[in-house]
């Protein structure tokens, strides 16, 4: 008998597990473990968003309502990572919150109220977001600042409910230091003159934000934020936009450009349409120096046609958000795991990186959106719920809670996203999405870098130290997949327990 033992081969390379005909979510695959020869430390996690844009960590906030406005912009720049601002709003709001994530070095937002000292301050509602109103002689922020009050202070001494003149609950003005100031500064500043807030100011005089004693120290307890930050030549924070591709978002573009705007993201959920592929040759024609993202995208054929249009970077994932309907709705559609794979596999022959959007859940599902052949992710629910989300919180069954909406929604297309599903101009309106609610996360400042040390242990495991080497691991067939069933996945996740309390960090 011949007990020659036969040649190893365990699990199956990318390439034949996604050529079976079966449509993958994450949740479907996993990857078999390789060799470790450095610690998960020396992984390197800097990747690029499009062909001329690089971000130090993988991660992107969705252009949704509920998600990305300047808070969340100027957080994830801090991080590392990038926000793209959603356009479900006018031209000119959505310029202003491009620069207002961009006049500041600081993970740190008010956005501030402006009044005169003839004004009169009736309640707390007068101060809007904001936990003071800055006062100038024209209400404009390019007017030197009087001084501020603070919602804090008016609240003590008008329990009574009586209005006050600003002038009369004036606190004396802040010191003032330069906009570009990093944490690091402001503390410093702080110090030396012994002052309990400064106020950061623009070169030319305008007034961006006041950041108090308590701001900072919030701040500088979150865990250590990586390096200096999604920077830009200028010294400003990365910030992206999405637009459309209709006419008008022509106009919304030259607001966004104006505004110093980085990178554009042209947002629609079938993104293999007439109306993108002209939307890209105007775009590259007008404005080269921005890098123009197209998608969505789920196919080969579909990626082909936009990087033939001169596509930068790719967007992909249809109907794999978890406030997404539109594969149950339109039938169309691809499992995520799949679909990253796939696009991927022909988009980095052209030197165009890939953004794996949707069906984030855990940390595990962004390694494995990454090691697919994805150069970054982009997500929504993860990071909806979180202090930077716009939003107030609620409560719901003694939860504290914040609406989280799908951009297919009925109640998100009423205010404009029904473009993006072509159905600006339909009579009847057909929803794609869902409106709902997820728990208070707290800060991203605090819970993602928690989640790229686990993402950096997830590469360890399969012997990738950076991004380019896990996709060279992946095309060289030495990483492999194997599917999991139902009973693989429930055995891979907490099973068997009475009850246990779920923490991550």
């Amino acid at each position: 008998m011949d007990f020659t033992p036969p040649p190893i081969e365990d699990g199956f390379t990318a390439e034949k597990l996604f050529n079976q005909g079966f449509s993958y979510t994450y949740d479907d695959v996993i990857f078999l473990p390789h060799y470790i020869d450095f610690p998960a430390e020396a992984v390197d996690l800097s990747s690029n968003l499009s062909r001329n844009l690089r971000l130090s960590v993988p991660l992107v906030a969705s252009p949704m309502d509920t998600v990305s406005e300047s808070a969340m912009a100027a957080a994830m720049a801090s991080l590392g990572g990038i926000a793209v601002i959603h356009s479900n709003t006018t031209a000119a709001v959505q310029a202003s919150l491009v620069r207002a994530a961009k006049s500041r070095r600081v993970p740190i937002l008010h956005d501030p109220v402006f009044l005169p000292p003839s004004a009169e301050i009736s309640s707390a509602d007068d101060f809007g977001d904001s936990p003071f109103i800055l006062v100038t002689e024209t209400a404009s922020s390019k007017s030197p600042l009087l001084g501020y009050v603070s919602r804090q202070d008016f609240l003590k001494t008008n329990q009574n409910g009586k209005s006050c003149r600003v002038r009369d609950c004036l606190a004396e003005s802040p010191v003032s230091v330069p906009w570009s100031y990093d944490l690091g500064k402001i503390d410093e500043a702080l110090n030396e003159k012994k002052v309990n807030s400064v106020c950061l100011v623009r070169d030319d005089g305008e007034l961006v934000d006041l950041v108090t004693r308590e701001d900072v120290d919030r701040v500088k307890g979150y865990p250590k934020l990586l390096g200096k930050g999604s920077v830009g030549p200028n010294g400003e924070w990365l910030v992206g936009a999405a637009i459309g591709t209709r006419e008008q978002d022509k106009e919304r573009l030259e607001h966004l450009v104006k505004a110093g705007v980085n990178v554009v993201v042209l947002d629609s959920s079938q993104g293999n349409s007439i109306y993108q592929l002209e939307m890209i040759k105007y775009m590259k024609n007008m404005y080269p120096e921005i890098d123009v993202i197209g998608g969505n995208v789920v196919t080969m054929y579909q990626a082909e046609k936009l990087i033939q249009a001169g596509v930068d970077g790719l967007r992909v994932g249809m109907g794999s958000g978890s406030i997404c309907t539109t594969q149950e709705v339109c039938a169309v559609g691809r499992g995520q795991a799949t679909a990253v794979y796939k696009v991927s596999s022909i988009a980095y022959k052209s030197g165009v990186p890939v953004i794996a959007d949707g069906g984030i859940s855990n940390s595990g599902h962004i390694v494995k959106a990454l090691s697919l052949g994805a150069s970054t992710v982009m997500m929504g629910s993860f990071l909806a719920g979180s202090t930077e989300a716009p939003g107030t919180y609620e409560y719901q069954n003694g939860q504290r809670v914040k609406k989280y909406r799908g951009m297919g929604s009925l109640e998100a297309m009423t205010k404009g996203s029904d473009q993006r599903y072509l159905g600006d101009t339909a009579k009847l309106k057909i929803a794609q999405g869902v409106v709902g609610a997820v728990k208070d996360k707290g800060s991203v400042l605090k819970f993602i870098p928690y989640t790229l040390q686990a993402v950096k242990q997830g590469f360890q495991d399969i012997g990738a130290s950076s991004l380019q080497s896990a996709h060279d691991l992946l095309r060289s067939r030495v990483l492999r997949l194997e599917v999991r069933t139902g009973a693989a996945q429930v055995e891979g996740g907490i099973h068997g327990l009475v009850s246990y309390e779920k923490k991550y960090y």
